[in-house]
């Protein structure tokens, strides 16, 4: 006696139709498949990965770099002529692209976990080639973040090798992720840092400079912000210095009075001019303050408070001789760079004269040297003679990185240099030859905490109210970091190594089907076209109330059940 296997009822698999519906647009129980992955979708895959990979480097990338958000801005625009905070577009749009594609890796992980054929639906691949070619970058990553991610793949991995029957796929997956996994618990070897160091040999806290005052608090290069600079506890203030028509020092970061003072309602004619075209009269006329509760370009206006918002909307330009004498009754140092006027203006010739050796600020910094404030200034090599028969006390400053021995020859105690031109080493060397080191712009407490560490004397900031919460370096790893590295390797390796032998267990002996399978595998080997052509006609033989038999869809196919299925008796 022949017994048939009955037909059995479908259940609905939710879960299952989401996954295959959101990623190959295969909402149908016919349309999904435990075949293969064909080799185009399996490319796919790895394009989607590696996509996935740069994103996230990027990403990392923005986030790190928030120390230099200000700068950026500045330099768009310089570019543009408009103020405008284009790190936002750019952290937007990357955010939404990190979390489509991790969505999608998601989304495929899932299915090689329930064995799933990858199909990537051709939307997806459109943005993925978008993502691709918006986002080309390379840079740090965290070497415990990737250790979590390549062990926890561990299951997937160790699944798909205790599946398969092929020993040439086994070896080829085995040794990919024991490559990766290795080149991850070596990585360490190739990184360094100068916070890892003996707490013993840690230097004193750097000192902060708040260069054009403190910012993000007030408008820039103003009395208010370099009052509230002086509250943060900096150690001195630094500011770029400009030549009036009529010979009057003042404070200005750009070319131009369109950024930063409403010129443009007040002289709409004269807007694009160079800010030492005018006079102090003209100047001193400008609101400095309203731009800056205007644009808001650090976000910090929405926390003042009335009367700061009023103090902050009437602020004027600045001149040199008010932030020495700020800088005199606070027993502060001030750093300045002298910006030469352009051609054709009255001062051209005599500039460092007219700065310098006005009876002003002549009398302002006689009283600071006899304080024993340090006041330095940076010029163009050129110049340096004439800074000296003028103002012999004056520290001058180098902002090319130059040999200790060339700086000392050419009578220069101190260099300004940006944090990414100076190494440790660098700084070192600089400290041994008694030549101060002050590195530009550090906003960022990470940034601050490794200057730290590599030994820096000082550093400039646009956020002294930020760095002044960093009484201690951040990251100062001694011996615990080897033991952390080799205490993560060793638990990375001990739960691989579980996983795998876990699953080789529980898959040993087992093979999986799938109810849309049953009565459908055969000891020869079918097309996927003609699998799912079986496959439809099932599913419509279980609507048809009974009517045929899985026996009368395989004669129909050519399919001999009797000597594939087995003859029971």
């Amino acid at each position: 006696m022949v017994k048939h296997q009955p037909l059995q009822v479908y259940e609905r698999q939710l879960c299952l139709s989401c996954l295959t519906g959101i990623y190959g647009c295969r909402w149908k129980r016919y349309q999904r498949s435990h075949d293969d992955t064909t080799k185009w979708e399996f490319l796919w895959s790895l394009i989607l990965f590696f996509t996935f990979s740069l994103l996230l480097v990027w990403f990392y990338f923005w986030w790190e770099a928030h120390n230099d958000y200000n700068e950026f801005n500045w330099f768009l625009y310089n570019r543009s002529g408009e103020w405008i905070d284009g790190t936002v577009p750019i952290l937007a749009t990357t955010a939404a692209g990190f979390t489509y594609i991790a969505f999608l890796m998601i989304l495929a992980l899932c299915h090689i976990a329930v064995g799933q054929q990858l199909n990537l639906h051709w939307l997806h691949k459109v943005m993925l080639k978008c993502a691709i070619c918006g986002v080309f970058a390379t840079g740090p990553f965290l070497h415990l973040g990737a250790l979590v991610a390549v062990t926890a793949l561990a299951w997937l991995v160790a699944g798909q090798v205790a599946r398969s029957e092929k020993t040439m796929f086994q070896v080829v997956v085995l040794l990919l992720y024991l490559s990766v996994l290795l080149g991850l618990y070596m990585a360490p070897l190739s990184i360094t840092s100068p916070c890892i160091m003996d707490h013993a040999n840690l230097t004193p806290r750097p000192d902060v400079i708040g260069h054009q005052g403190a910012p993000m608090l007030a408008p820039e290069n103003t009395i208010l912000s370099f009052q509230r600079a002086l509250q943060m506890n900096v150690s001195g203030l630094e500011a770029d210095v400009a030549i009036s028509l009529d010979g009057v020092p003042f404070l200005m970061r750009d070319r131009t009075l369109r950024r930063t003072t409403d010129v443009e309602k007040v002289f709409p004619d004269r807007q694009l001019d160079d800010a030492s075209s005018f006079n102090w009269t003209d100047l001193h006329s400008l609101n400095a303050g309203q731009w800056f509760l205007k644009e808001d370009p650090f976000w910090t206006v929405q926390s003042m408070a009335q009367r700061e918002v009023m103090l902050v909307g009437n602020q004027s330009v600045c001149s040199l001789e008010q932030l020495l004498r700020l800088a005199t009754l606070h027993n502060h140092t001030v750093v300045f760079d002298l910006r030469r006027p352009p051609h054709g203006h009255p001062c051209y010739h005599s500039w460092i004269n007219d700065t310098l050796g006005s009876r002003s600020i002549c009398h302002a910094l006689s009283v600071m040297l006899s304080l024993a404030l340090c006041v330095s200034l940076s010029v163009c090599t050129g110049d340096r003679g004439q800074v000296r028969q003028v103002a012999p006390g004056l520290q001058q400053m180098s902002v090319e990185k130059l040999p200790p021995q060339v700086l000392h020859q050419q009578g220069i105690s101190r260099l300004l240099l940006r944090y990414s031109q100076a190494s440790p080493d660098d700084i070192r060397e600089f400290s041994r030859s008694n030549v101060s080191v002050t590195l530009y712009t550090v906003n960022e407490p990470w940034l601050f905490s490794v200057l730290w560490c590599s030994g820096v004397s000082s550093v400039s900031s646009e956020a002294p109210n930020i760095l002044r919460k960093v009484p201690y370096p951040i990251w100062l790893i001694p011996d615990e970091y080897c033991l952390i590295w080799v205490a993560a390797d060793l638990i990375s390796f001990t739960v691989v190594i579980g996983i795998f032998v876990f699953q080789k267990w529980r898959l040993s002996g087992m093979h999986s089907y799938n109810p849309e399978q049953i009565m459908l595998s055969a000891a020869v080997r079918r097309s996927s076209r003609d699998l799912n052509i079986m496959k439809e006609k099932l599913i419509f033989s279980e609507v048809s109330n009974g009517v045929g038999s899985a026996e009368d869809l395989y004669m129909e196919n050519g399919f001999d059940y009797y000597n594939n299925e087995g003859i029971s008796h």
